[in-house]
Order: structure tokens, then C-alpha cells, then sequence
């Protein structure tokens, strides 16, 4: 919980971590920022088994009751999101022979959820502002590669370069997908990271069909085993062809899943300040 003090003196702590246990610690206002943008290392707390909680505080089964009110269509981005960057990992000439244009086709699927999440964290523009786009490339080395057309007038600097670094990170993290696969064949860990991808799918799904979040996927949980253990690798200890269909048919899944969700577009934001306003009360009240 965040204390009396910082709740009072709006003291922004976020997040304690520490790297040797491979642990990370949110505050509460944090968490909840988490949870209302679906982010899924977060949402998918929300979603075990009751005998699977070491220890469920009241506020944490507060939090739990709550669950519901966390839920929109950002899950489609978010997870999207995480799910492109898995997909990066395998999806490149260090793994696996693909060509320019379907790397620059990844790249931007990327660019694009981050896109969605830029008018609620900088300065109000326009929707045709921005246009991200493929078209021929004049460069030597691409055949394609990604353009933009923007228009912004009176638009404030620092919000533009806070959208640009996204954007640029984006780029510079996939020039690093190649060393990271390199290290996770020799570790025999793209088996997992497989397994990742198609288990993000299966969330994502189940919230923006049902409404609910599964975390352990009892169902599939054979499948997912599978995919860890290299039952979809070849014998140059890559994806198989099989996996990459299993990896499209879902992604068509969430794309139909999005367009027809019966989920808001945001989350309760009234009923989660409500939330929020009435655990930080009890906590300088002294009640926690």
C-alpha cells in the first residue's frame, strides 16, 4: 500500500525491484494504473485459482472482487502489444528466413499499438495528424519499409519526442530480437517464448469474449506444454511452419474478438476512483 505520508504529500513511489530474485513490488496506485491499461503482467493476477494465492490480503480480495471493473477493449492493444513482441523474438532472420517486408509489417503492427495508447498520455491531435504506413523503399538494403506522413501545428515539444522515443524504441528493440533469439536457441528457450505467445492469445480472447480473466489454463494446458517442450520446432531447433499457422489463425481470432467485444472502450474509471479513493482514505484513517 502506499503510506499515510505519500498518499498526503503525493510522494511518488512506484515500484520497488530487485533483480537478484527476479521480484517486482507496485504500490497500489501504481498497480491500479497498471490494471485500468489491462497491462498484462498485472491483469493476469487477478485471474488464479483461489487455492493458488500464497496470501490474499483484505484489500488484495477487494481487489479480486473489483476485477471486473478493469476490463475494456485496451486488453486487445495491450496484450496485441506484448504478443507482437513475443512474435519479434521468433519472427526474424536469426531464427527463421522471413522476408524484409513481413519484418517491416511486424515493426509497425508494434508502432501501432503503442499509437493507440498516445492520446490519453500527451497533448490532444487530431486522428489524421498521424499516418503510419508501408510503401517502397529508395534505401538499397529494404524493399519496404515503414513512412510517415505527420501534421502537427503548435504541438508541444516535449509530448511529440516522448511519442517519437516509443516509436524509436520500437525500431531499436527489434535490431536486438536477432542477438536475444541467438541466446534463447542456445538456452533451449524459444520452446517458452513460443508457449508465451500463444498463452497471451488465449487470455486476451477469454476477456474480450467472456469477459472473464483465466489465468491457468487448465484447458490447454497440454498444448501450452507442448509448445515449452519443442513440439513445434524443427530439427534446427526452430518454429515450425505448423506453429506460425497456429500463431495466424489466432491472431484472426483476436482481430474478430476486438471489432465485436461487448467491452468499453476504457475501463470504470468512476467506479475505480471510488475504489482507489477508499482504500487510500482507510490507509491515512489508520484503518490499515
Amino acid at each position: 500500500m502506499n503510506s499515510k505520508n505519500q498518499i498526503l504529500t503525493n510522494e511518488n513511489f512506484e515500484q520497488f525491484v530487485n533483480e537478484e530474485t527476479d521480484t517486482t513490488i507496485y504500490s497500489f496506485n501504481k498497480l491500479i494504473s497498471l490494471l485500468s491499461n489491462v497491462n498484462p503482467n498485472t491483469i493476469e493476477m487477478l485471474g488464479n485459482k483461489p487455492e493458488h494465492y500464497l496470501y490474499v490480503s483484505p484489500i488484495g480480495q477487494e481487489l479480486l472482487d473489483n476485477a471486473h471493473l478493469f476490463l475494456s477493449k485496451r486488453a486487445a492493444y495491450s496484450f496485441g502489444g506484448y504478443a507482437t513482441a513475443q512474435l519479434r523474438r521468433l519472427d526474424n532472420k536469426a531464427v527463421r528466413l522471413v522476408n524484409q517486408e513481413q519484418r517491416e509489417k511486424h515493426i509497425l503492427n508494434s508502432i501501432m499499438n503503442a499509437y493507440h495508447t498516445f492520446p490519453e498520455k500527451y497533448f490532444p491531435f487530431s486522428e489524421d495528424s498521424f499516418k503510419l504506413y508501408i510503401d517502397k523503399s529508395e534505401q538499397e538494403e529494404y524493399d519496404t519499409e515503414i513512412f510517415m506522413d505527420v501534421n502537427l501545428s503548435h504541438y508541444p515539444l516535449r509530448d511529440y519526442k516522448s511519442m517519437w522515443s516509443e516509436m524509436n524504441n520500437i525500431v531499436k528493440d527489434y535490431s536486438k530480437v536477432g542477438k536475444r533469439n541467438k541466446n534463447a536457441i542456445e538456452h533451449n528457450k524459444l520452446g517458452k517464448h513460443m508457449m508465451h505467445l500463444i498463452r497471451l492469445y488465449m487470455m486476451c480472447l477469454d476477456i474480450l469474449e467472456k469477459e472473464e480473466i483465466i489465468t491457468f489454463r487448465e484447458k490447454e494446458h497440454d498444448l501450452l506444454m507442448d509448445i515449452r517442450n519443442g513440439k513445434y520446432l524443427d530439427s534446427n531447433r526452430q518454429p515450425t511452419p505448423e506453429f506460425f499457422e497456429m500463431v495466424s489463425e489466432y491472431e484472426k481470432k483476436l482481430e474478430y474478438a476486438k471489432e465485436n467485444t461487448s467491452l468499453p472502450d476504457n475501463p470504470n474509471y468512476k467506479e475505480i476512483n471510488e475504489f482507489v479513493a477508499s482504500v487510500n482514505e482507510r490507509v491515512v484513517r489508520g484503518e490499515i
